[in-house]
């Protein structure tokens, strides 16, 4: 995770030109693709949003909303298919349908409120920075980038906790405790009919005892590997090990269809300005996040807590 990827140090070196503290340049353009660059690559929350993060640049700091299209979040929950003789068929012929009430599709744009902020300034004081002017600008853009996004994923695991519409408690990580766990989590997705890849984000303990399960066997054409304790799916679910610092207290796991839900920043500004207090500029950022789920789809979202002896 600390590893800067090549892709990204490429990806920021073309903005990061020479201003040499004679003027302001901006770089939210810049800065937004950076973040989105990140995220896709390091957030461990990322499916549940859809695999990316939504921003905009340039965004007023009187705007009180973010404005999503929510018609791009897929509906997770099925509905049953009628069989009535009577529906499209005998008396209802011509005047009914076995599909259910046609829903026409518009992609709305929703207005949703901004939940936090997010803020850097940092300086670069020629007699000292000790490096190239523009290098540094890209350094400190792409660190930046990595640290906001590491607190987009804190906010995003929380935002899951909260929403999620039920809780299933396990009692201890005993092989027996973990697979009935996940027969009833594969049973509440059934019986709700959820459309879509059904994921489990675990603790590390948990995801360690998934792994060495007895039933995760290559005689069972296992997706377990053993020797780089790996796990691809377990009972239907994507596995993702994630730290314990994600989840909030007692939590040990959040299940949910991917891609249910959005994650979204705007970005107030990102620039260099020249300082009068050194012989340099301040490098400043600021900007304000949110997250959104559609309540319907609250009802895939289910969290596990361990409490142990109850």
């Amino acid at each position: 995770m600390t590893k800067k990827p090549e892709l990204l140090r490429l990806k920021i070196q073309f903005f990061a030109g020479e201003n040499n503290n004679l003027a302001v340049r901006s770089y939210q353009k810049q800065f937004k693709e950076l973040l989105q660059a990140v995220y896709q690559k390091q957030a461990y929350f990322g499916e549940f949003f859809g695999g990316g993060i939504e921003a905009l640049d340039g965004v007023t700091h009187n705007k009180t909303a973010f404005s999503i299209k929510t018609s791009d979040i897929p509906l997770v929950i099925g509905t049953e298919y009628n069989k009535d003789p009577n529906v499209a068929f005998g008396t209802g012929t011509s005047n009914s349908t076995r599909f259910g009430p046609r829903t026409e599709i518009i992609y709305t744009d929703t207005d949703v409120p901004y939940d936090w902020e997010w803020a850097f300034h940092e300086g670069i004081d020629l007699h000292t920075v000790n490096n190239d002017f523009a290098a540094t600008v890209a350094d400190r853009s792409e660190l930046q980038a990595q640290a906001k996004v590491q607190m987009f994923d804190n906010k995003g695991g929380l935002f899951i906790s909260n929403v999620a519409d039920r809780t299933l408690n396990l009692a201890s990580l005993s092989n027996d405790a973990v697979l009935k766990l996940f027969n009833d989590l594969s049973n509440a997705y059934v019986n709700m009919e959820a459309i879509g890849t059904k994921m489990a984000w675990v603790k590390p303990d948990l995801y360690n005892t998934i792994v060495d399960h007895p039933i995760t066997t290559t005689g069972k054409h296992s997706g377990a590997n053993i020797d780089t304790n790996g796990i691809i799916t377990f009972k239907g679910f994507q596995i993702k090990e994630v730290p314990e610092t994600k989840f909030q207290t007692g939590e040990l796991a959040y299940t949910s269809i991917v891609g249910v839900g959005k994650q979204f920043t705007g970005i107030n500004t990102a620039r260099t300005i020249p300082s009068e207090d050194f012989d340099g500029v301040a490098f400043q950022g600021a900007g304000k996040a949110g997250e959104y789920i559609l309540p319907a789809n609250k009802k895939a979202v289910i969290k596990v807590t361990l409490t142990p002896g109850g």
